[in-house]
């Protein structure tokens, strides 16, 4: 019973029906000049040139957003659009739904009204006053048993009220909905958001984690060697560290908190000197050779090559420690090739734990490369190729 009766208690109930109402504002005005059936069609032949224009897409969706749905103006919901018409085919499903809308508003509000003056009719017939004059119910006389016809009314009156409602809220999301082409503009933005909170969780996790990680390797080896000299070398290393990260965090969450703030200032393979810099200064033995001018590699292939750089040499400090690293760049006609190579020392990282492995197969993937990672004749090896093109 309480659920039946859960629908008279909603705001969007009655809002609905206001929706219905308004449709029928302008023709009604006419009744009161000509009292005709031609009329309404005349209101109905207007609504085809009106669906038409482009902007009414708007006022209509806004009136159902609020009116039928309960929602804000600036709701994101994508089940009602509020942008005008863009195609023939969004121009032609206005005009279906100003004609349903203006059919629906007048068929509810005559049989609403006739239907009240009914229930007065049923109550003046049982105390014995005037009728209302209805047409749906004549009853002749004024007997007591009337009054059994006055439940079934009020049931007849609530149907009236929630069904109409109802039904012009699901033909709005039929009929004022996104197009096919809306619906997949919408989902290849949703899929750039989804792949641009991808790329700035890999962004965080390269950059914070690499830091951190040095961070403490460079605090645990200066408490084991006991050495002021050491020590401050570790704290300055920690500390550009950490003001590299630092600038790259907040980078990003400027990135995060403009949308369209183009991103910026990302390192690239010429800066690889400081990681290389960090690993030595951590410990770590680093052999280096590059071939190939760094510069002319394209900036999308040399900031991944810088990260994917980055987080090798983070997970070897985080694995090995402080072990010789051998480094190969080189940059080809038509590649560039990436490897870093550590003695293995059999702690493989569980795949279950950390993104570092599979975030650098994800960002040479994402440029048409490839990547390799594993244990090869002694030594725990990183390969990638980034095509050039």
């Amino acid at each position: 019973m309480v659920r039946l009766l859960r629908p008279f208690g909603r705001t969007v109930t009655y809002t609905r029906l206001l929706h219905l109402f308004v449709a029928i504002v302008w023709p009604s005005m006419w009744l009161f000049i000509e009292e005709a059936w031609w009329t309404w069609a005349v209101a109905a032949a207007v609504l085809v040139p009106v669906g038409l224009v482009p902007a009414m897409r708007t006022v209509e969706g806004l009136q159902a957003r609020l009116l039928l749905t309960g929602q804000r103006h600036d709701s994101g919901s994508a089940g009602i659009v509020v942008a005008p018409s863009a195609s023939p085919g969004d121009r032609g499903r206005l005009v279906v739904w100003l004609q349903a809308r203006l059919l629906i508003g007048c068929a509810t509000s005559v049989f609403i009204a006739q239907l009240l003056l009914a229930i007065v009719d049923l109550v003046a017939s049982v105390f014995g006053g005037d009728t209302a004059g209805g047409e749906l119910l004549l009853l002749e006389g004024h007997d007591w048993w009337h009054v059994l016809l006055l439940p079934p009314a009020l049931v007849v009156l609530a149907v009236a009220v929630v069904a109409p409602g109802r039904l012009i809220t699901a033909l709005a999301h039929r009929l004022l909905g996104p197009s096919p082409a809306e619906r997949l503009a919408a989902m290849e933005e949703r899929t750039e958001q989804l792949l641009e909170r991808t790329r700035i969780a890999r962004e965080l996790h390269d950059s914070i984690g690499h830091a951190l990680t040095v961070a403490v390797v460079q605090a645990g080896a200066a408490r084991a060697a006991g050495d002021p000299a050491f020590t401050d070398r570790a704290l300055a290393a920690i500390e550009e560290t950490g003001r590299a990260a630092l600038e790259d965090l907040e980078r990003v969450l400027g990135v995060l908190r403009e949308s369209g703030r183009p991103v910026s200032g990302r390192p690239t393979l010429t800066d690889a000197g400081r990681l290389l810099e960090s690993a030595r200064t951590s410990g770590a033995t680093v052999d280096v050779d590059m071939a190939g001018p760094l510069d002319t590699v394209p900036g999308p292939v040399s900031r991944e090559g810088y990260r994917i750089l980055q987080e090798a040499l983070t997970n070897v400090l985080r694995h090995a420690g402080a072990v010789p690293v051998r480094v190969r760049v080189a940059v080809g006609d038509g590649s560039l090739g990436l490897e870093v190579r550590n003695p293995y020392t059999g702690r493989t990282p569980a795949p279950d734990r950390g993104s570092g492995l599979r975030g650098i197969r994800e960002r040479a993937a994402l440029l048409g490369g490839r990547a390799h990672t594993g244990p090869e004749g002694g030594d725990w090896r990183v390969r990638v190729e980034l095509p050039l093109r």
